[in-house]
This record gives structure tokens, C-alpha cells and sequence, in this order.
């Protein structure tokens, strides 16, 4: 990745992180670090509540939910003969 990180370089971060240091102060910034923290954990949860509350609902109907393992299984496969095939022809980089 090349320390890119959202198309945002490490002079953009430093700037972005300096403009948070001075609006909120170096003794704020681990309570606003630990708010985010706890909001991105809600929102995982909730996202793992709804995908669990859709799994369990697919299951009751007699719907299958392991379509997604059949197609990485066929991309993998795909995946090793592209590489199969195209193994001699690379470069060395």
C-alpha cells in the first residue's frame, strides 16, 4: 500500500492530526479516541446483530446461505489456473 491510507499520504495526516491537536487539545484527544472507538464497536455489533437476525431468517425459509462459499471456492479456482497458466510468462519484478 505504500503508506497510503484512503489516498491520503503521511504529510496529509500529519497536517490533519496537528489542526486536531490544536482545536481540541492533547488532553481531549484519548476521550474523542475512545468515543470513536466505542461507536465503531456499536456499529460492528449492530452490523453482526443484522447479518446474524438474516442468516437465521434465510435458514427458517429453507434458503441456502452457502452460495457464497461456492463462488470463492469457483474464484479460487479460477484464481490457481490464471496462475497455472500464466506462471512461465511473468516477470520478475
Amino acid at each position: 500500500m505504500n503508506g497510503i491510507f484512503l489516498f491520503i499520504g503521511g504529510p496529509e495526516i500529519f497536517v490533519i492530526l496537528l489542526i486536531v491537536v490544536m482545536l481540541f487539545g492533547a488532553d481531549k484527544i484519548p476521550e474523542i479516541a475512545r468515543g470513536l472507538g466505542k461507536g465503531m464497536r456499536q456499529i460492528k455489533d449492530a452490523t453482526n446483530d443484522i447479518k446474524r437476525e438474516i442468516n437465521e431468517s434465510a435458514k427458517n425459509q429453507g434458503i441456502d446461505t452457502d452460495f457464497v462459499k461456492d463462488i470463492n471456492s469457483e474464484i479460487n479456482e479460477v484464481k490457481d489456473n490464471i496462475d497455472d497458466f500464466t506462471g512461465p510468462i511473468k516477470r520478475s519484478r
